[in-house]
């Protein structure tokens, strides 16, 4: 099984993330001009080599409109990584706009609008924002105002939306099977921001990282933000120590600042053994709501990282037609979903198996082709090997040539 395990034991950032698994890809080089061409304004991404306590690897700086945030563009006096990684959301009213420098500070809808005009997938695109939610309810539960009325200091700038976006970006590309963090170091003491002295983790980080294992000690500083914070949960299958893997490549993201231990995020990408992984099904039977309801209802669970949702048409009590709903996801995503089910469904029960997963491992091969770069999946284990083009590229094809996709799947046959 392709598994990715990731070593926050000094915490992890937006930029930290970024460049340990740009350091995973053989053409790295190829990867930083493809994350450069996704269309974020005025942003571009400049890979440098770092050094952290004699370890060699990867710092990536994000320039906007040719300059690289720094402490004094916005009056923080602390910073774990670069400019954009100490995000600590704003409660004001949302009617009214407000700057700081030359920094608009942006609600959802704002970074919403911007996510939906990078040249990326409509799944990586649910991704970025899942991401930025997950932000948005900590803030909105630390500061006791709706996420309506949540605008941020930095989370909304470019450089935060290029943070996440590359690792979205990036974890689509690698495209494991399981994600595996360790505990997270977290570091102690504290920190100023803009609303004044705040104890580490900041009180967003502590809320985001609530059931996942985290420490502090020796360390003063604030080791993890709550991009970090937020990127990790996120794509996380589960937290716990590095299993027995057969490691193909190591990546090392370098914070800036120097601690007596390597600041980095380890990345190690390799191959597990073992008989599948676990995951959750719940389901539930529902006869009183409508496709339009059910649709939105899976979508949502999607966005919110359920491994998969799918329905079933059946016969319900009194001969009504109705629907069963199963949704996958991790067993630390469990209780999120069992909410969200009774949140967004009309059922009054959720039924809950385990199971054991196999899979095959998959990775993203970037073919040209006389219609562009195309991307095409490659499923392999067990003794199979498959190979399957992106849909959302053929469609593309499709759109651009006024043909069927049919014919845009056969337009690539033997490439």
């Amino acid at each position: 099984m392709k598994t990715l395990y990731l070593d926050c034991g000094m915490g992890a950032a937006g930029d930290m993330l970024t460049a340990a698994l740009l350091e995973l890809l053989p053409d790295r080089e190829k990867a930083l001009e493809g994350l450069n061409a996704l269309g974020i304004p005025g942003v571009e991404m400049v890979c440098e080599k770092a050094q952290k306590c004699g370890i060699g690897g990867t710092h990536i700086s994000v320039r906007v409109h040719g300059e690289e945030e720094s402490e004094e563009m916005h009056g923080h006096e602390h910073r774990h990584a670069h400019g954009a990684e100490h995000e600590h959301g704003h409660a004001h009213d949302a009617e009214h706009t407000h700057s700081h420098g030359n920094h608009h500070h942006s609600g959802m809808h704002e970074i919403e609008h911007i996510v939906n005009g990078l040249a990326v997938s409509e799944r990586i695109r649910r991704d970025v924002m899942a991401v930025f939610g997950m932000i948005a309810e900590a803030e909105s539960h630390v500061h006791g105002v709706p996420v309506t009325e949540i605008h941020f200091h930095e989370v909304g700038t470019m450089d935060a939306v290029a943070d996440i976006t590359a690792v979205c970006v990036l974890m689509d590309r690698l495209a494991p099977d399981q994600v595996i963090v360790s505990p997270v170091h977290v570091g102690s003491g504290q920190v100023k921001c803009a609303h004044g002295i705040l104890p580490v983790p900041a009180p967003a980080t502590a809320y985001i990282l609530k059931d996942i294992p985290i420490y502090g000690g020796e360390i003063c500083g604030e080791l993890c933000t709550p991009t970090g914070a937020a990127l990790l949960k996120y794509f996380a299958s589960r937290f716990g120590a590095m299993p027995v893997m057969r490691t193909a490549a190591v990546g090392y993201g370098m914070g800036k600042k120097d601690f007596p231990a390597a600041n980095c995020v380890r990345a190690l990408l390799g191959e597990t053994e073992g008989a599948g992984d676990t995951v959750v099904e719940l389901c539930c039977n529902v006869d009183d709501m409508t496709a339009e309801a059910i649709g939105f209802a899976g979508e949502t669970f999607l966005e919110a990282g359920a491994l998969e949702v799918y329905t079933v048409a059946a016969g319900m009590k009194k001969s009504r037609p109705g629907t069963v709903l199963h949704v996958m996801c991790t067993e630390s995503m469990k209780d999120k979903m069992v909410e969200m089910i009774f949140r967004h469904t009309t059922t009054i029960g959720i039924r809950e198996n385990i199971s054991r997963r196999y899979t095959l491992a998959r990775s993203i091969q970037r073919v040209q082709t006389p219609c562009g770069e195309v991307r095409k999946k490659i499923s392999e284990g067990y003794g199979v090997t498959r190979e399957k083009y992106e849909y959302e590229d053929l469609a593309r094809i499709a759109r651009e040539r006024g043909i069927s996709l049919r014919e845009a799947t056969d337009s690539l046959r033997g490439i």
